[in-house]
């Protein structure tokens, strides 16, 4: 749930290096076989994936339902995808009423977490699972809080105003975990200052709780639109935008707390990269919604040759309101003091878009892989890309992954088997504000939104209402 502010003017910065290609390093797979995860009446959009590592079968899929007052789509699988079991939860009871805004953990004891709104008072709430996503409980419930500024002195704790904060509500919250911690992140409005919780994790249904709301200083006072990876050694990165409404631009930055539920705090953000993407900006496959630079972290704690390697996903645009999209990654050997030129990721040669970039790491490899919707292949000339005859209003699922760091990416792949229009599910929220995806034990996940039918089992048919899909990625 994006919410809409006032624009702020930010300087403009040039980033060297932002217009390679990833070079190629093996040959990429077919497009995998596709499976509907819902297969529910009315509209599934922005969504979540996990897969469980201590069992690599047992996916668990999310969507926010839109078109309805509260309640959120839940599927789950102990086959790798094949078969699934569906229910809505968030419609009351325990669990509140889920708004939206969903996202998934899976840690290394089997604890799936889930971080969401609710409609009722805007606060965060974190769930657990201990039976693979059959059932969960609410564990916490973190209140966002307003700020004395809108900087903290670097290495230092935030002060809090006393008294009630009626009025602060949060955005975009996400969830990560590391080997022992559990980290959620968000916004907090009015201030629209980025805050982060944690908790300590010690096996199976066993944990902490979490802590008091820290505040991440950020760059000119604001920031939205982020993310959250836990390090191997339990230091946590958040990443957002500073530009939280508009098509003019935003900048990226990303700030880090070296000991995590330690007493340092979050350091000085580090700007990364200058897009030219907005916090809303229209585009004609999300004409409604719109989109933001959707900026994504993961990090290895693999053990392998790149462990502790931090890697960032965004979408650029280039020139501002050409539609023409790309998705950019960079990466950290040093927690995120330096990072590396951009590299443009989708390898096409057109000048559609590309968008909702979805980033994995695979932490028994440290393989990473990445997913996006992608429109290079609506021309508005008609064939298998182009529904409507409009061009760049459609589009599929596509990856690439990396088994060398991230230096080098196999050729880009699709993976959804049909073509998606947006505007055909008649829903103000398109495709929502995010896709997600798993990665364990040399299998990815993206998760995406679907309205092709491509696998005949939609009970809206062919391009309404949007089913949640989902497909397996073998990466050898």
């Amino acid at each position: 749930m994006r919410t809409k502010l006032a624009s702020l003017l930010a300087a403009m910065l040039v980033i060297a290096g932002i217009t390679g290609i990833g070079t190629a390093s093996a040959s990429s797979p077919q497009v995998p076989v596709n499976h509907d995860a819902s297969a529910t009446p009315g509209n599934e959009a922005e969504d979540a994936i996990a897969a469980n590592p201590t069992n690599p079968s047992n996916i668990v899929a999310m969507s926010t339902l839109p078109d309805v007052v509260s309640g959120l789509f839940v599927g789950v699988s102990f086959d790798g995808g094949n078969t699934w079991t569906r229910r809505v939860i968030g419609t009351g009871g325990s669990l509140g009423q889920i708004c939206c805004d969903e996202q998934l953990a899976w840690d290394r004891y089997g604890n799936l977490w889930m971080t969401y709104l609710v409609n009722t008072n805007g606060n965060v709430l974190v769930a657990v699972s201990t039976d693979g996503g059959l059932s969960f409980r609410k564990v916490a419930e973190i209140v966002p809080t307003k700020t004395t500024g809108s900087r903290a002195p670097h290495g230092a704790k935030p002060k809090r105003l006393r008294g009630p904060t009626k009025g602060v509500t949060a955005d975009q919250p996400s969830i990560a975990v590391g080997a022992d911690t559990v980290w959620v992140s968000y916004t907090s409005f009015p201030s629209v200052q980025v805050q982060a919780s944690g908790a300590p994790v010690t096996g199976l249904g066993h944990f902490g709780g979490f802590s008091p709301p820290e505040t991440v200083p950020t760059s000119a006072g604001r920031g939205d639109y982020g993310d959250t990876a836990v390090g191997p050694r339990g230091q946590v990165m958040v990443t957002y935008q500073d530009q939280t409404n508009g098509q003019g631009g935003s900048h990226i930055y990303t700030a880090v707390d070296p000991d995590g539920l330690g007493p340092a705090g979050f350091g000085d953000p580090v700007l990364i990269a200058h897009s030219r993407v907005g916090g809303f900006d229209y585009i004609p496959a999300q004409p409604d919604r719109s989109v933001d630079a959707e900026a994504n972290l993961a990090w290895d704690r693999s053990g392998g040759p790149h462990n502790g390697r931090a890697y960032i996903v965004w979408t650029q645009e280039h020139p501002n309101e050409s539609n023409n999209m790309d998705i950019m990654l960079q990466h950290s050997d040093d927690n995120g003091r330096t990072w590396s030129a951009p590299l443009r990721l989708n390898d096409d040669h057109t000048v559609n878009s590309q968008f909702m970039p979805a980033i994995a790491l695979d932490q028994s490899t440290g393989d990473v892989a990445v997913s996006w919707y992608d429109a290079r292949n609506d021309l508005g000339t008609g064939g298998p890309g182009d529904t409507d005859g409009v061009p760049n209003d459609d589009v599929q699922i596509w990856a690439t992954y990396s088994t060398e760091g991230g230096v080098s990416f196999v050729p880009n792949f699709r993976v959804s088997a049909g073509t998606i229009n947006a505007p055909d599910a008649q829903s103000f929220f398109d495709l929502g504000d995010y896709t997600h995806a798993a990665f364990v034990d040399h299998s990815f996940y993206p998760a995406w939104s679907d309205n092709s039918n491509s696998t005949g089992t939609n009970p809206d048919g062919t391009l309404h209402q949007l089913d949640l899909y989902t497909a397996r990625v073998n990466v050898p």
